[in-house]
C-alpha cells in the first residue's frame, strides 16, 4: 500500500513500529501534492522546506519514544488559520501577501503535538461560499470528478483529504463549510459545538457561527483530531471551559441504546433521488445495528436560510470593516487621499461574493432596518435553538441529509446566489443552534459521486455522534473507497 493511502491512526502505528519514518511519509505526501495540485488546486501555499524540517524533528522524538498520535503526521489547514511566518490569504486578494505575526490556537495545538504542516488549503474567499469558486486563487476541484465543485467553503481541505494529498486537515464551519465538502468529497467532516474549539487566530467571517473542525479519512482519525484541538482557550472569550473527553475511548459502544430522530422538515420532496436513496439505506443500516428511530419536528427549519443570511452577513459586514488598507493587507496604489484609498482598496481587494454579503449585512444593520431584519433574525434564531432543545428531549441524535444534491458542476450555480445559498439548507440550522454535527460517507450517486449523511448531536456531545458514525463505518465500506486520481 502507498504511504499516502494510510489513515492517520495507521500511519501512527507504522511510525511506532519503525516501518515508516515521518520524513518518508512527508516526502510521499509532498510528491502527491506536487503531482496533483495543478488538477485539483487544493493548496494555496505549500510549505515543503518547513515540513521536511518538522518531519526530521518528529523522527527524533519517535526514536526517543516521545510520541503521541499526531507526532510526525503530515496534514494541512485551511488558509483561514493564522500561521506565524507563513502567508495566510483567506482566499482573498486583499490578504494575498499577508504574513501574520502569530498563529491560531488550533494550529498551535497540532504543532505542539508534533504534526507536520504541508501547507495552507484553498477555500472560498473569507469562507463565504458553498462551492470553493469564490477563491481569488481559482476554484478547487473535486478529486472524484474534476469538472465538479468540492463543496465550500472548506473545499481545499476536503479535496486534499479525498485526493490523499494529506492525512487529515482542519477547516471551519459557519453554515456547513466542513460537512458539505466532506459529503461531496467522500470524507468525514465534523462541526463541533460552538465554543468547543478555540477560534483565536481564525480569520472571522461570522463570529457567532464560525467553528473549527477536522476533515479526515475515517471517524477514528476525526476523534483523534478533535481531541487534539478541543478545549478551553482563555484567548477566546467564546471558548467554553468544559472537560474534553477521550473521544476514542467511547467509539466502540455501538448504537443499540440510541434513539435517532428523523426531522420531518428535512425529508423534503425536492431532495435529489440519489440523496434520498442514500438516506434510506443509512436508516436501514442503523436499524440493523439496533438503533430506534423517532419522527421529530424542527418547525422553524423553513426560516433557517433567511435567518442565517441576515445574521452571517451582518457579522461579516462588521468583521470585514478592518480591511481598509491602513494596517495590513492590500493597499490601492491609485488612490488620492484617505477615503479614496479605503474605497479603492476594498473595491480591488474583495471579490464579488464578499462584496455582496458586505452590502447585505450593512443594509440589515442600517438605521431603520436594524429592528426589521437583524433583530427579527436573532429572535427566529432563538426559536430554531428551542426547536433543537425540544427535539433532544425525545432523541439522542438526529440523522439527516448533508446537502440536497451530490456535487454540482463548476459554474453551474455561480450566477444564481439563491440556488447556491440553498446548498446549505440542511447544515445551516446546526450553526444557528450552536450544536455539533458530523458528515460521514454513506453512498455514491449513479455517476460515482460521494454522498454523505449528517448525524446531529446535543451540545458538547460529540462523543455520541462519533460513536454512531463509527458503528456505521464498521458495517459499510463507503469511507474506504478512493478517488481514482
Amino acid at each position: 500500500m502507498n504511504i499516502f493511502d494510510l489513515t492517520l491512526h495507521a500511519l501512527h502505528h507504522a511510525f511506532k513500529e519503525k516501518q515508516i519514518s515521518s520524513v518518508e511519509a512527508t516526502g510521499a505526501m509532498l510528491a502527491r501534492v506536487n503531482a496533483l495540485n495543478l488538477q485539483i488546486n487544493s493548496f494555496i501555499t505549500v510549505t515543503a522546506d518547513q515540513a521536511m524540517a518538522s518531519a526530521e524533528a518528529a523522527d527524533r522524538h519517535i526514536a526517543s519514544g516521545n510520541m503521541n498520535p499526531l507526532t510526525g503526521i503530515p496534514l494541512a489547514i485551511k488558509d483561514i488559520f493564522l500561521t506565524e511566518g507563513i502567508r495566510t490569504t483567506c482566499g482573498s486578494r486583499i490578504l494575498s501577501n499577508f504574513v501574520p505575526p502569530y498563529s491560531a490556537t488550533s494550529w498551535e495545538k497540532l504543532r505542539e503535538r508534533g504534526a507536520v504542516l504541508l501547507g495552507k488549503l484553498n477555500q472560498d474567499e473569507f469562507a463565504m461560499g458553498s462551492s470553493n469558486e469564490s477563491s481569488a486563487f481559482g476554484p478547487c476541484r473535486n478529486p472524484w470528478d474534476t469538472t465538479r465543485i468540492p463543496g465550500g467553503s472548506s473545499g481545499g481541505s476536503a479535496a486534499a483529504v479525498a485526493a490523499r494529498q494529506v492525512t487529515a486537515a482542519l477547516g471551519t464551519d459557519t453554515g456547513g463549510s466542513i460537512r458539505q465538502p466532506a459529503s461531496h468529497c467522500g470524507c468525514v467532516g465534523l462541526k463541533p459545538t460552538y465554543g468547543r474549539v478555540s477560534r483565536y487566530g481564525v480569520i472571522a467571517y461570522a463570529s457567532s457561527l464560525d467553528q473549527v473542525g477536522p476533515l479526515t479519512r475515517d471517524v477514528t482519525d476525526c476523534a483523534i483530531m478533535l481531541g487534539a484541538v478541543a478545549g478551553h482557550d482563555p484567548k477566546d472569550s467564546t471558548s467554553v471551559d468544559t472537560p474534553v473527553p477521550d473521544y476514542n475511548a467511547t467509539l466502540t459502544r455501538g448504537v443499540k441504546d440510541l434513539k435517532i430522530g428523523l426531522p420531518k422538515e428535512y425529508l423534503i420532496s425536492g431532495l435529489d433521488p440519489e440523496v434520498q436513496k442514500t438516506m434510506d439505506a443509512a436508516i436501514e443500516t442503523f436499524r440493523r445495528l439496533g438503533a430506534e428511530f423517532v419522527e421529530i419536528s424542527l418547525p422553524h427549519t423553513d426560516y433557517a436560510v433567511a435567518t442565517y443570511y441576515l445574521i452571517a452577513t451582518a457579522e461579516a459586514s462588521s468583521n470585514l470593516a478592518r480591511y481598509d488598507g491602513v494596517r495590513f493587507g492590500h493597499r490601492s496604489e491609485q488612490a488620492e487621499g484617505l477615503i479614496d484609498m479605503m474605497t479603492k482598496t476594498r473595491s480591488e481587494g474583495f471579490g464579488a461574493e464578499v462584496k455582496r454579503r458586505i452590502m447585505l449585512g450593512t443594509y440589515a444593520l442600517s438605521s431603520g432596518y436594524y429592528d426589521a431584519y437583524y433583530v427579527k433574525a436573532q429572535k427566529v434564531r432563538t426559536l430554531i435553538m428551542n426547536d433543537f432543545i425540544k427535539a433532544f428531549s425525545l432523541v439522542d441524535i438526529m440523522l439527516t441529509p448533508v446537502a440536497p444534491t451530490p456535487a454540482f458542476k463548476i459554474g453551474e450555480k455561480i450566477n444564481d446566489p439563491l440556488q447556491m445559498y440553498l446548498s446549505d439548507i440542511f447544515t445551516i440550522p446546526v450553526n444557528l443552534a450552536g450544536t455539533c454535527a458530523i458528515s460521514i460517507p454513506a453512498g455514491f450517486s449513479a455517476s460515482g459521486l460521494p454522498v454523505g449523511v449528517q448525524l446531529i448531536g446535543r451540545p458538547f456531545d460529540e462523543e455520541t455522534i462519533l460513536r454512531a458514525g463509527y458503528a456505521f463505518e464498521q458495517v459499510t465500506d463507503w469511507h474506504k473507497r478512493k478517488a481514482a486520481i
